[in-house]
């Protein structure tokens, strides 16, 4: 994704967020992940649907899918699963979560550019967020102490980080926690001993993503699953959606909407036979 696309969603999330649809709008809420997918599939969606409004905002999984709950999105936007007590929230207010898969995307750990380390085992990422390697020299780089630079906890990237990484172990307290996946990108292109981890459609010149055991992060790679950090995107509905909530739905399901997917560095969900 180029940086361009990141400064225009940062820029369009402020004021866009609404707490109530109105006739013609559809309000979307939630990941910074899929933030850019459902971006480009929202303007392509206008384009073509000229009396339908896309209110789109950012937040982060967690809150997307709490104004699902408290019936304040009409979509909301996740990089993880809804936990059954979020699901049985929204039972227990009279409706129904109902997922729908728009992507598939690898997490990606990421460097300075001019950091020489380009390859790490789980093992090592694990001990690095634990805090068990501290200095750069004892992973085969430069005799410096690293910067860990993580997701906050609203985050559903962070929560699969720590799934799929941390397998039960906490991140050290002295991570930098940081609100979205383009602030986490930013903090590693400033700092030559910082290591975070982004979606792999945030992977631009200014950072450098990592192999892990040799293994590269691509689009092949993610939905082989041969990337071990591989993780399915979200949109969630309160209900089987309806009217222009259905539209904008079907559409970036179809074959046009994740074409979107595609262009923003993501990987497209395969068609269903």
């Amino acid at each position: 994704m180029k940086r361009t696309l990141i400064s225009a969603l940062v820029a369009g999330c402020v004021g866009l967020a609404s707490f109530a649809a109105a006739a013609g709008t559809v309000v979307v809420n939630g990941s910074t992940t899929v933030l850019p997918a459902m971006q480009k599939i929202s303007e392509t969606f206008m384009a073509k649907h000229k009396d339908i409004q896309v209110s789109l905002s950012g937040g982060g999984s967690g809150h997307g899918i709490k104004s699902l709950m408290d019936k304040t999105t009409d979509v909301a936007m996740a990089s993880r699963d809804m936990k059954p007590a979020e699901v049985e929230n929204v039972k227990k207010n009279g409706g129904e979560a109902v997922r729908f898969t728009v992507a598939v995307d690898a997490i990606v750990p990421i460097v300075h550019p001019n950091n020489k380390v380009k390859d790490l085992s789980m093992q090592q990422i694990r001990d690095i967020y634990a805090g068990r390697i501290t200095n750069w020299k004892d992973v085969g780089g430069a005799d410096a102490r690293i910067t860990v630079v993580s997701r906050d906890s609203s985050s559903g990237t962070f929560e699969t980080w720590e799934e799929l990484v941390m397998k039960g172990e906490r991140v050290q307290q002295r991570a930098l926690l940081q609100a979205s996946n383009g602030a986490v990108l930013q903090t590693v292109a400033k700092n030559p001993n910082a290591i975070g981890y982004v979606g792999l459609g945030y992977i631009t010149k200014d950072i450098k993503g990592l192999t892990i055991s040799g293994k590269a992060a691509s689009a092949e790679t993610a939905l082989s699953r041969e990337w071990p950090l591989a993780r399915d995107l979200y949109l969630f509905t309160n209900g089987q959606p309806k009217g222009d909530t259905k539209t904008l739905i079907d559409y970036a399901l179809s074959p046009e909407g994740q074409v979107s997917v595609k262009e923003v560095g993501f990987v497209p969900v395969p068609a269903k036979k």
